[in-house]
């Protein structure tokens, strides 16, 4: 079984990321665990020293944070109706966002992050909330954003750039391939070629790809010079795709796209739900 976590705060943004897990997800046994991170607008050192409930007080704050859970349970409940397949759990704590979640996968085994991904202000230049930027560059968990005006899409077609630097291992690409087993996705590997020949350590790494994805549908693109975001746009467009998934590989395209402090001005601007996938270490990484 599944352990599927779901942070929210309570907004349409993070409802749209949530009504996405539960439909991908609908034909798998999964527990989905709600977690809200709270804070009190204002606080001091008081309310962490002195909280209500270390004296078996009520926390008002903390109440309320229940109560929504509660409510958004019922609501989860109306437009799904009953499944077998699935549990839900919720949870509240005084917590930052980050670190909550990071105690949280750790203590219930967490397969998967599922978030909205709606930026902090309405500047179109923006990507990401720099909640979800620091999710990102923090968690040691698949991660899958949904872009809040998403509305779902089965993901049969699901594209997947890479520089073909990473000797990819099954450890790596499991909720891809689980992914695209159940939806009977096709996996499109794309390549855009830097104007040089690849490399014997690419081309052994291109190779063993075809090998993991075995058994998956699975088509390489190699694609002639150009931006990368402008590559994975135009792709995107042309087939339709809708899931891109990534490693978050240290020194790799990733980290060149998302990573830099041009994050706020990159212009790339994604509409499909983004898998990110950590760069596990193996014995051979």
């Amino acid at each position: 079984m599944k352990n599927i976590l779901l942070p929210t705060d309570f907004s349409d943004n993070s409802w749209n990321a949530i009504k996405y897990a539960i439909k991908l997800y609908k034909n798998e046994p999964c527990t989905f665990h709600l977690f809200h991170a709270y804070t009190p607008i204002i606080y001091n050192i008081d309310y962490m020293l002195m909280a209500p409930a270390q004296f078996g007080l009520s926390d008002p704050i903390e109440d309320a944070a229940k109560e929504s859970l509660s409510k958004l349970l019922a609501q989860i409940s109306n437009e799904f109706g009953a499944n077998s397949n699935h549990t839900f759990k919720t949870i509240a704590r005084f917590d930052t966002l980050v670190s909550g979640v990071m105690d949280l996968i750790q203590e219930l085994k967490i397969d998967l992050i599922v978030m909205g991904t709606k930026a902090d202000t309405g500047a179109k230049e923006v990507l990401f909330g720099s909640n979800t930027v620091q999710v990102f560059n923090t968690i040691t968990c698949p991660i899958l954003a949904v872009p809040s005006d998403f509305e779902y899409d089965t993901p049969h077609e699901i594209l997947f750039p890479t520089d073909l630097e990473i000797n990819f291992e099954n450890v790596h690409l499991e909720v891809l391939k689980a992914l695209a087993t159940t939806n009977n996705s096709r996996i499109n590997v794309l390549h855009v070629s830097s104007g040089n020949e690849l490399t014997m350590a690419q081309i052994e790494n291109q190779n063993h790809l075809a090998t993991l994805f075995e058994g998956t549908a699975y088509l390489f693109h190699d694609v002639g010079t150009m931006e990368l975001t402008d590559a994975i746009n135009e792709f995107q467009v042309k087939h339709k795709i809708n899931l891109l998934a990534m490693v978050n590989n240290k020194h790799s395209i990733f980290e060149n796209l998302f990573f830099k402090n041009t994050i706020r001005q990159i212009g790339f601007h994604l509409n499909i739900p983004f898998l990110v996938i950590p760069n596990i270490k193996t014995k051979n990484s």
